[in-house]
């Protein structure tokens, strides 16, 4: 089980590093662009990213 947690965190890593280590102007126009949003606009994006990675996980555990 740690595992797989760690495994996890380090295909995290991967992932946020990607954007900007291929298009760095890109990813900081994105990140200007959040900073621009309200509190309330931040939460929902991170609740829905939230709710999509547990519908994810639960998809993959019916799978396996």
């Amino acid at each position: 089980m740690l595992d797989a947690f760690w495994i996890a965190l380090a295909l995290l890593l991967v992932l946020e590093g990607l954007m900007p280590a291929i298009h760095p102007q890109g990813w900081r126009r994105m990140f200007t662009q959040l900073l621009q949003l309200d509190d309330q606009q931040i939460r929902k994006v991170g609740l829905l990213s939230m709710v999509l990675g547990l519908v994810l996980l639960w998809g993959l555990q019916a799978l396996s």
